[in-house]
């Protein structure tokens, strides 16, 4: 039933998108249906990651999950950047975060534990990812806001470029340590004991699945490219602030293909693709789309510097801690969900007042 609502969204979206730019329609209901669009576009990318994620394996499943998923965020902070909206691309990246980190993790453990009183996934990466949130999180965006404070903007946009490489190189390296010399290293007992794995089918095979993802990638740079348009209108309508636009608003609909699919994979106890997407999502975000954005603001009339404000600073620090505190013993419930989702509703109404 939802398939056949996404199927006709994206049926009736995309010639609407393209009719309704060509013929400039109003920039507010231009919004909602490039918004409506992306996210029914997402919803196939998502179906297309979790056939790949079967063929695949959790690990490249989630990995290609986090990684389409964010090529929506990454095609609209580009335009967003062409367009000089740097406060926007900065928030974005926050509110992608935050969105990973509470509102998709809080979202999947509360649906799946209120089917399974407990959920488990692999404690070995969930420690794993956890010292690299606090790197890329803590480390490389707290550093560029202390050390700006005596810099001019030249010496800043340096600092940023060099921190840029070096977390684009460490992420590389980290892929590389999941995916090549220590795979399959650190595995749970209980889990290689447990033989009693269903075997399932894809919705697509693999040749399918690629060209699905291929061609709602091409549709979902299109409307990206039109959605930054609206923005300053939209924001002057309904009194909405560049920082709540670019946290909250940009960064659901940026990554709604991740939202979804970690929502199903934990209602079908696929703890491990769930966590490998809310937390892998957000460690590209911070290891590889912030520093890659860096880079090609370069090529802009106005680079962007990897120096966020303060209240987006603590609302990740604080999203960072949280999810390692409640993560970090390798198992769930819903209430350990719910605490996320609190988390993210007072952060959300934070940035709304700002």
């Amino acid at each position: 039933m939802i398939n056949k609502l996404f199927l006709i969204l994206v049926g009736v979206g995309v010639p609407l998108s393209v009719a309704g730019t060509l013929l400039h329609w109003p920039s507010v209901l231009m919004f909602v249906i490039y918004c409506l669009t992306i996210i029914a576009l997402a919803s196939f990318m998502g179906r297309a990651t979790e056939s790949l994620a079967i063929v695949l394996g959790p690990r490249i499943g989630g990995l290609l999950n986090a990684t389409f998923g964010n090529a929506v965020e990454l095609i609209i902070s580009i335009y967003s950047l062409k367009a000089g909206l740097i406060g926007v691309v900065l928030a974005s990246l926050t509110g992608s975060v935050l969105g990973n980190l509470l509102l998709v993790a809080g979202l999947s453990f509360f649906i799946g534990g209120t089917k399974y009183k407990r959920q488990t996934f692999n404690v070995f990466d969930a420690r794993h990812n956890a010292g690299l949130l606090i790197f890329a999180i803590v480390v490389a965006f707290v550093i560029p806001e202390v050390f700006s404070v005596n810099m001019n903007e030249q010496a800043t946009m340096s600092l940023s470029i060099g921190i840029s490489v070096v977390l684009i190189l460490l992420y590389l390296a980290a892929l590389f340590f999941k995916l090549v010399t220590h795979r399959g290293v650190y595995q749970p007992t209980e889990r290689l004991a447990d033989q009693n794995h269903e075997e399932e089918v894809p919705e697509w095979s693999k040749k399918t699945a690629i060209l699905v993802l291929a061609a709602a990638t091409v549709a979902v740079a299109y409307v990206s490219e039109h959605l930054v348009h609206t923005f300053s209108e939209v924001g002057e309508s309904f009194g909405w602030s560049e920082l709540f636009i670019g946290v909250i608003i940009v960064a659901i609909v940026g990554n709604a293909a991740e939202h979804a699919s970690a929502l199903v994979m934990a209602y079908k106890n696929k703890m491990d693709i769930t966590v490998e997407i809310a937390v892998g999502s957000t460690l590209q975000i911070a290891m590889f789309v912030a520093p890659v954005l860096v880079l090609i603001s370069l090529l802009f009339s106005t680079s962007m510097p990897l120096v966020f404000t303060l209240p987006e600073l603590i609302a990740m620090v604080t999203a960072v801690l949280l999810m390692i505190s409640i993560s970090n013993d390798g198992e769930t419930n819903w209430f350990e969900g719910l605490t996320l989702l609190a988390a993210y509703v007072i952060m959300g109404i934070g940035f709304y007042l700002l």
